[in-house]
């Protein structure tokens, strides 16, 4: 894998997108409101939050991380320099200030961003927060030791792409000064103005240099957020959390952190928690998850049940479903082929295969339907609900194939309601109503992963998928469009292989913006120009439907993560 290359760190961003897991964003805050059983909703300090989850939360230390926005339990003790507005729907999509005074203060080109932090910041143990602190807790995320975090800045940072991190140079980034204990100024290769959404990464923590164990950080790293690490169990198998007593609400708007503790089991069975979620016994009745969605068989039971469908969060993390076509492979070198396979996909019957309209929305634009990607609606090939088995057919006669053709869809065998056997079937299904004979090669999820993404082993048709870094085009096209970012001897997403100077220069531009309402704007047209090309076929957005116990008040959903936000959550 090429580590300074953009494309070459996005094998964590396509596990259901950076640890998320968890969904989507807002439907609004209709959806969202605070409900309890009975009694005063109004949310008040005390108690234990229960969370209750699949998957561990593993590495937990700020440089080993990859989340978006700061993550979800991590950034109860991780503070950044910018994070995520804690609000419902849209708003909740916006960046602002965390650590800092504001989002960021960028130069004329947008190629020099300088920040000031807060002052009276103070970690769980008294001490002040320094710049210095942020400098090397952003130097120690490039120790080979310490690898999983989102290195966008080795590719951004001046002089960055060889950097080993502070354990081996210790002369650090020339590019990160720190001119004072409350001023930092990072100096980059090339203009990016979403810099604001990248300081929300975990990389951007302050650690103290004293108190720096290496790997061993992640067992009690020093919190500089609301809670503190008191229990660390088999690699985040188990998370104890208790007050910093050291926060303050008068630095940090945007933690609500209204239970005095919050206990975080993981490596539960996802059956085992909406089950446990739905009856809401003892502690489970002040429990939530944050990567356990309801399926289908599931979300009908709670559909039935009033009680139990006014305890359901519903969100859409920025993420779309798609068919994939490489286009060095016939016939899919052909354009018509594609265009006709386009016009014949069965929408309708994807979105079943996926658990149905409550838990899947049709998609025809690449980016998610959501302000703040810059979503422009387009159907360029209009197959309407059940697919246009008559315009494909057209189609495919003018690229040659009078009698039809036989393809190979490539699909993972992970029960995954994504790019599993039952979204292939539906596929399939669809397109032999227009004369194309689909065989299914399904292949266990490692094997998968590394033929779609490896240039040299690239099925020609395939089923992917795509999740945002953080909700912008940006983190969405440009890894699967720029031709700079085809990684020919590593992990690709670029499945097109497009290389077309006019888009790449488009994504410049875009980068140089500072205004994000501008800039998606243009990562809207921008979707809509390479649509044109027909390299892939959306089909729909998953939606994500969540339990929680029937004592929990407060709960926002925000366009960014989709996550239920245990900041903001209450028990009591």
């Amino acid at each position: 894998m090429r580590q300074p290359s953009l494309t070459a760190r996005r094998v964590a961003a396509v596990s259901v997108s950076l640890v998320l897991a968890a969904g989507a964003a807002a439907c609004g805050p209709e959806d969202n409101d605070a409900k309890s059983s009975g009694g005063d909703s109004t949310p008040h300090k005390g108690g234990t939050l229960t969370v209750l989850n699949s998957n561990p939360q593993q590495d937990f230390d700020p440089a080993r991380l990859y989340t978006s926005g700061g993550g979800n339990v991590p950034s109860l003790v991780f503070r950044t320099l910018t994070t995520r507005n804690r609000e419902n729907g849209a708003a909740g999509a916006k960046v602002v200030p965390d650590l800092a005074t504001d989002t960021g203060r960028p130069n004329k080109d947008a190629t020099e961003w300088t920040y000031t932090l807060k002052k009276g910041l103070k970690y769980e143990d008294g001490t002040a927060i320094t710049s210095a602190d942020i400098k090397y807790g952003i130097e120690r995320s490039f120790a080979p030791e310490l690898s999983g975090g989102a290195p966008y800045l080795r590719d951004w940072l001046v002089g960055a792409a060889d950097y080993q991190g502070p354990y081996k140079d210790k002369k650090g980034l020339a590019a990160i000064e720190t001119p004072d204990e409350r001023t930092l100024v990072f100096h980059l290769n090339k203009p990016e103005g979403e810099f604001p959404y990248l300081a929300t990464q975990t990389q951007f923590t302050p650690v103290p240099k004293a108190k720096d164990t290496g790997t061993k950080y992640e067992e009690h790293p020093v919190s500089s957020g609301p809670y503190k690490v008191v229990t660390n169990q088999n690699d985040g198998e188990h998370l104890v959390l208790e007050r910093n007593t050291y926060w303050s609400t008068s630095t940090d708007a945007e933690r609500k952190a209204y239970p005095d503790r919050i206990d975080v089991k993981s490596g539960l069975d996802s059956s085992v928690i909406n089950q446990r979620l739905s009856s809401s016994q003892g502690a489970d009745a002040a429990a939530v998850t944050t990567d356990t969605n309801l399926g289908p068989a599931e979300l009908a039971k709670v559909t039935g049940d009033k009680e139990l469908a006014s305890r359901v969060g519903t969100g859409h993390f920025g993420y779309t479903n798609y068919i994939a076509f490489n286009p060095t492979v016939k016939p899919f070198d052909n354009v018509k082929v594609r265009q006709a396979i386009s016009y014949a996909v069965d929408r309708s019957s994807v979105v079943n295969a996926a658990g149905g309209s409550a838990l899947a929305e049709s998609a025809t634009t690449y980016l998610p339907n959501q302000k703040s990607f810059g979503y422009e609606p387009y159907d360029l090939f209009p197959a309407g609900a059940t697919g246009n088995a008559a315009k494909a057919k057209e189609l495919l006669k003018q690229a040659g194939h009078p009698n039809g053709l036989t393809v190979t869809l490539t699909h993972s065998n992970s029960k995954d309601f994504e790019t599993s056997p039952e979204i292939a079937t539906a596929v399939q299904d669809a397109l032999k109503k227009a004369g194309i004979t689909v065989k299914l090669q399904g292949l266990e999820e490692n094997d998968y992963s590394d033929t779609i993404h490896s240039v040299k082993t690239e099925p020609g048709f395939f089923l992917a998928h795509w999740g945002a870094d953080w909700p912008s085009g940006g983190p969405f096209l440009a890894p699967i469009f720029d031709g700079r970012q085809i990684v020919k001897d590593g992990a690709n997403f670029n499945t097109g292989l497009l290389n077309d100077k006019s888009v790449n220069d488009e994504i410049d531009a875009i980068n140089k913006l500072t205004d994000l309402d501008a800039a998606a704007k243009r990562w809207g047209a921008l979707d809509k120009k390479i649509g044109e090309r027909a390299l892939t076929v959306p089909l729909f957005h998953p939606v994500y439907k969540r339990l929680y116990g029937k004592d929990i008040k407060n709960v926002v959903i925000s366009d960014w993560t989709g996550v239920l936000d245990i900041s903001q959550v209450a028990v009591k």
